[in-house]
């Protein structure tokens, strides 16, 4: 399936969001679709996903149609963009170099993992049916979350750096497998379901 609406990469997209006064960093949105389409609630829409990005119904005032109609076109090429790599089952979290920030990395992941996937997957709703192994993995991941949330706040205090920036790598690694799992073994599944109901 190739998409109608192309993606414009991650510079001209960051600008675009700092344009519309959007705090949510790209790779927590990325991973915000990604949960979404990940998601049993099968009457999440992406424009609901686009419209949690900015909290509190701070969300831009579109003007005219044209910026209305650019403006989802962007979102829904990223989307489409994402949409493809669950398809391929080939989502990644942003590599971390040895010299990086590690508390600013450990933050961030925690609200990658958490604010993004998780919050996407749930899809806004207290109650959703899964399979327990399906929730298992979705709690695990927010376990992980939690884990760079406390090596954020350790990592100064760490004399030797490599063991954090090994606990970092080995956790992405398991926050990967998780995704990948969930991909495989529920949601490509329940996309083939559903197609076949609608056919």
């Amino acid at each position: 399936m190739k998409s109608e609406n192309k993606y414009i990469g991650d510079d001209k997209f960051k600008k675009f969001l700092e344009h519309y006064n959007c705090q949510m960093p790209l790779e927590v949105i990325k991973l915000r679709f990604a949960g979404a389409i990940c998601s049993p609630n099968v009457n999440l829409r992406p424009a609901d996903v686009i419209s949690s990005l900015w909290p509190g119904h701070s969300q831009p005032r579109l003007e005219t149609k044209n910026e209305a109609e650019l403006f989802f076109k962007f979102f829904m090429g990223l989307w489409d963009d994402i949409f493809i790599k669950i398809q391929e089952n080939n989502l990644n979290l942003a590599k971390v170099s040895a010299d990086s920030d590690l508390e600013n990395v450990c933050k961030e992941r925690y609200e990658q993992i958490e604010l993004g996937f998780v919050e996407g997957f749930w899809g806004g709703m207290d109650k959703v049916e899964v399979p327990a192994f399906v929730a298992e993995v979705v709690d695990s991941l927010s376990r992980l979350a939690l884990l760079y949330q406390t090596m954020a706040k350790t990592v100064n205090a760490e004399k030797k750096r490599k063991n954090v920036f090994d606990a970092v790598i080995d956790c992405d690694k398991m926050c990967t497998k998780s995704i990948a799992f969930i991909i495989e073994h529920y949601t490509l599944p329940h996309m083939k379901e559903l197609k076949n109901k609608a056919n």
